[in-house]
C-alpha cells in the first residue's frame, strides 16, 4: 500500500537518498579468486578495444617542408648529390694517376661535370680535357652521350701550380747559365770559335743596326757560318713551332721546345753581329753553333725560342 498522500505509481521524495546511503553503510565484500580473475580479463579486453580504435585513426598531415616529412623519402642520393628525383650514376675519375669515386646526377652537363671535377681535384674547368668514348662536350648532358654505372672518366690537365713549377726550373737554369757564362772567358776567344771568326765576315751576311732590336723577319736569316765554317740559315716556322737549320747537305727541323736554352755573345770588334748556340741536349756539347747573327734580332730569337711570342 502506498503512503498516505502519494499518488499512485510515485514514490516519495527521498526514497533514492534512502536507498543509496543503506548501500554505501553496507561494507564492499572481497572478491574470491575466480570473479577476481575474471573481473582482469574483462579489464584487458577493454584496453585492446581502445588500442585498436586508436590505431584505426588516421596520422595528422605533415606539411608541406617539414624535415620529418622529406626524410621519409629517399631517392639514394648522396650528401651533395643533386635535387630530389634526379637519377644518378656512379663514376670512377681519373686524374693523376688517382681514381675518384663519385655519384653524379645523370641529366648534369659535362659542363657541371667540370665544376665537380674542380672540386675534387682543384684542377680549373678552364684546364681541363674530360674523356669519355672521346672529349665530353660541355652542353650535353651524361644520359646524351650514354654514359653509364661504372664508367670511367679520363681528366687531363694541370693545376696553376704545376704549371709554375716546372717553369721554374727552366727560368732558374737560364739564369745559371748565364752566370757560368760570365765567369769563362769571352767564347769569341776560345779555340774551337777562333777557328771559324777568323775567316772573317760572310759577304753575303744580313746588314745590322746596332743598338736596335727588331722581330723577326719574314724571310730566313741567312748569310751565317755554322761550328764546321759552312753556310747556315735559320727558318722561324711559328705556325709548326719549329725552327728549321738549312745547309747545303740538309734541314733540320727541330721543335721549339726541344731548345733547352738560347745562348749568345757580341764578336770583339764585330760587337753589330754574335756568336749564338741553340742548346739541343743537357751539356754544352750539345750546342749548335751559328756565328755572324745581326745584333736586332738577338733578343727576338730567344724569345721566339724560348716561349715569348711575338705579337705582329
Amino acid at each position: 500500500m502506498a503512503a498516505a498522500g502519494a499518488p499512485d505509481g510515485m514514490e516519495e521524495a527521498g526514497m533514492d537518498t534512502e536507498a543509496e546511503t543503506v548501500a554505501a553503510e553496507v561494507p564492499a565484500r572481497p572478491l574470491n579468486c575466480m570473479e577476481a580473475e575474471a573481473a582482469a580479463v574483462a579489464g584487458a579486453a577493454s584496453a585492446d578495444a581502445c588500442a585498436a580504435r586508436s590505431s584505426l585513426q588516421p596520422a595528422p598531415a605533415q606539411p608541406p617542408g617539414d624535415p620529418a616529412a622529406q626524410a621519409s623519402v629517399s631517392n639514394g642520393e648522396d650528401a651533395g648529390g643533386g635535387g630530389p628525383g634526379r637519377e644518378l650514376v656512379d663514376l670512377k675519375i681519373i686524374w693523376n694517376k688517382t681514381k675518384h669515386d663519385v655519384k653524379f646526377p645523370l641529366d648534369s652537363t659535362g659542363s657541371e661535370l667540370k665544376q665537380k671535377i674542380h672540386s675534387i681535384t682543384g684542377l680549373p674547368p678552364a684546364m681541363q680535357k674530360v674523356m669519355y668514348k672521346g672529349l665530353v662536350p660541355e652542353d650535353k648532358t651524361l644520359r646524351e652521350i650514354k654514359v653509364t654505372s661504372g664508367a670511367k672518366i679520363m681528366v687531363v690537365g694541370s693545376t696553376i701550380n704545376d704549371v709554375l713549377a716546372v717553369n721554374t726550373p727552366k727560368d732558374s737554369a737560364q739564369q745559371d747559365a748565364k752566370a757560368e757564362e760570365n765567369k769563362k772567358e769571352p767564347l769569341c776567344r776560345q779555340k774551337q770559335h777562333r777557328k771559324v771568326l777568323d775567316k772573317g765576315k760572310p759577304e753575303d751576311v744580313m746588314p745590322s743596326v746596332k743598338g736596335a732590336q727588331e722581330r723577326l723577319p719574314t724571310v730566313p736569316l741567312s748569310g751565317m757560318y755554322n761550328k764546321s765554317g759552312g753556310k747556315v740559315r735559320l727558318t722561324f716556322k711559328l705556325e709548326q713551332d719549329q725552327l728549321w737549320i738549312g745547309t747545303k747537305e740538309r734541314t733540320e727541323k727541330l721543335p721549339m721546345g726541344s731548345i733547352k736554352n738560347v745562348v749568345s755573345e757580341p764578336i770583339e770588334g764585330h760587337e753589330d753581329y754574335h756568336m749564338m748556340a741553340f742548346q739541343l741536349g743537357p751539356t754544352e756539347a750539345s750546342y749548335y753553333w751559328v756565328y755572324w747573327v745581326p745584333t736586332q734580332y738577338v733578343d727576338a730569337i730567344k724569345d721566339t725560342v724560348l716561349g715569348k711570342w711575338q705579337y705582329f
